[in-house]
């Protein structure tokens, strides 16, 4: 079953709750600082089924994931074990890669922001990782911030990981259409502008099979109330559209 909701409607929806709950979530940021769990990678809870360990993974040699970006990545509104972080970790092990995915999303993080966090986060990992995701941008368009910006913050970040020698995968967004249509265009093409130019992966469009990018038609269920973030069951459909991707990367890293 599909909810059909028109592209205008839906991000005026995603733009109202964000302006709205803007110090709400500035809030939780807050109150995930005072824990010192926020700004610092964390690290999803351990997964090891008996699955993995009797096809021998934990022998092979483990790669690191850093997944750095904003409520998405955070797992806003979810249980830890219902996060993107987490069930990508599942997911990567489910495909025979020993993998460990380190959770570096913060809710309410700009480009701007999340640069200015950025060389702390892969410091703080235990090693270098084997591979950065940036989920970024979705905030910079729904605060109206233009897209020069939001191109050179995400320009930096891809510079930095190509510094160090870390492949990266984008995973991108889609500006609302009430935006106006140089503004669309100029969003929406950073992400494969800038992926060409630093040599990312792009994974197109992060709301892929809950979204229709082109109709707006929403896949009923997949969505928390908010119908910004997406509930424990499409955390399940993003992982599984985005797996392969990301065994890819990691594959060619051998």
């Amino acid at each position: 079953m599909v909810k059909r909701v028109s592209a205008s409607n839906l991000y005026g929806a995603l733009r109202l709750f964000v302006y709205g709950a803007l110090f709400a979530l500035a809030a939780c940021s807050g109150a995930e600082n005072a824990t010192g769990q926020a700004d610092v990678p964390t690290r999803s809870a351990d997964v090891t089924s008996p699955e993995a360990e009797s096809a021998g993974l934990d022998q092979k040699p483990e790669k690191l994931v850093l997944a750095f970006g904003d409520s998405l990545y955070a797992g806003y509104g979810l249980k830890q074990n219902e996060s993107l972080p987490y069930d990508l970790e599942k997911g990567l092990r489910r495909a025979g890669i020993n993998a460990r995915v380190i959770g570096a999303g913060v809710s309410g993080d700009t480009t701007a922001t999340g640069r200015e966090r950025f060389s702390f986060a892969l410091d703080g990992a235990k090693r270098k990782p084997d591979l950065v995701m940036i989920g970024l941008g979705g905030n910079d368009m729904l605060r109206g911030i233009q897209p020069e910006e939001t191109r050179a913050n995400m320009a930096a970040m891809l510079k930095e990981l190509n510094e160090r020698g870390i492949p990266a995968i984008l995973t991108g967004m889609a500006a609302a259409p009430n935006l106006g249509s140089q503004y669309v265009e100029a969003f929406d093409t950073l992400y494969p502008d800038l992926a060409k130019e630093y040599n990312a992966r792009l994974y197109p469009f992060f709301y892929q099979g809950i979204i229709d990018r082109e109709s707006g038609v929403m896949q009923s269920g997949l969505m928390l109330p908010d119908l910004v973030h997406p509930n424990a069951k499409g955390i399940d459909v993003i992982v599984k559209n985005i797996t392969p991707i990301v065994a890819s990367e990691l594959n060619n890293g051998l």
